[in-house]
């Protein structure tokens, strides 16, 4: 019999794997325009969140009092999740998934500005040091001002502001909730690009465009369920074997090989992540689970 720390590591492996999947397949739907993406995301996301609805929450699960700040964190969650979907396409996977990792940076800053939170030497720090790795992995797109290389930093950003609306939603709103708003929002955004011309998929593609949403869903569950399960200090260096994975599949894949400054780059954000996190918890003020892909 497995104790809850062990459950709550098997859930955030899992969480990964199902968000390299997701990644994974993003970039493998380069054909079909990012607004159909879109859609098959939200639609078939919202299956894994649907079974964690309660069921005397069925019929009455939209009523909220806060339709306000539900939309803002829809609207922002959307242009992170455009801003990535995009960068997924036309980079390299390790760089993305590398610059993916900047998001507590942006959420420390943020903190300080919309929640007066107090930061102290180590967190500025790490920040600093952070900001440097994501320097020397974007310095080929400053070079070649190639502006792909600021999508997912805008990605960042947008996870940041989404953080925050999270911390203020949860206090009142289930987490289902928060989520399922979030999938609608995408679904509808996706539905409004059918004019600008989709593309039919054959079987084979479709399997895979309602994969993307399957796997986005549950990974932000599995996520979720992790921190319930385990001490989050314990789990969350889990996260990035991602970017062993996205280095996996992008040179099996796509022949893509990491340079070592992206290498530097990535082991930089990493490091400064993980001290604004270990400060976080010293603090005992954890940063909400559901901030990765959405």
């Amino acid at each position: 019999m497995l104790t809850k720390n062990q459950l709550g590591l098997f859930c955030m492996f899992l969480s990964v794997c199902a968000f390299s999947v997701m990644d994974l397949l993003v970039k493998w739907s380069g054909d079909y325009p990012t607004g159909q993406v879109l859609f098959f995301r939200g639609f078939f996301g919202i299956l894994p969140t649907y079974f964690f609805i309660p069921k005397d929450k069925l019929r009455t699960f939209y009523k909220t009092k806060r339709p306000k700040e539900h939309l803002f964190r829809c609207i922002i969650g959307l242009v992170a999740l455009v801003a990535i979907v995009i960068a997924l396409r036309e980079l390299p996977l390790a760089i993305v998934v590398s610059l993916s990792y900047a998001a507590p940076l942006f959420i420390t800053i943020l903190s300080i500005l919309l929640l007066s939170e107090k930061v102290g030497i180590f967190r500025w720090a790490a920040v600093l040091i952070g900001f440097i790795g994501v320097v020397v992995i974007s310095e080929p797109g400053f070079k070649e001002m190639n502006f792909l290389y600021f999508l997912p930093i805008i990605f960042c950003i947008g996870m940041a502001f989404v953080t925050i609306a999270i911390r203020k939603l949860s206090t009142t709103e289930p987490t289902w909730l928060i989520s399922i708003f979030f999938t609608i929002t995408i679904s509808i955004a996706g539905l409004t690009t059918i004019p600008m011309g989709w593309v039919m998929p054959n079987f084979q593609d479709f399997i895979l465009l309602a994969l993307i949403g399957v796997t986005g869903g549950a990974a932000n569950l599995l996520l979720t369920q992790s921190y319930k399960l385990s001490e989050v200090s314990l789990v969350a260096p889990l996260k990035y074997l991602s970017l062993v994975f996205a280095i996996i599949f992008g040179y099996m894949i796509w022949n893509e090989i990491p340079t070592l400054k992206t290498l530097i780059g990535a082991s930089l954000v990493i490091l400064s992540s993980f001290v604004i996190f270990r400060r976080e918890i010293y603090h005992k003020e954890t940063i909400p689970s559901n901030i990765r892909h959405e």
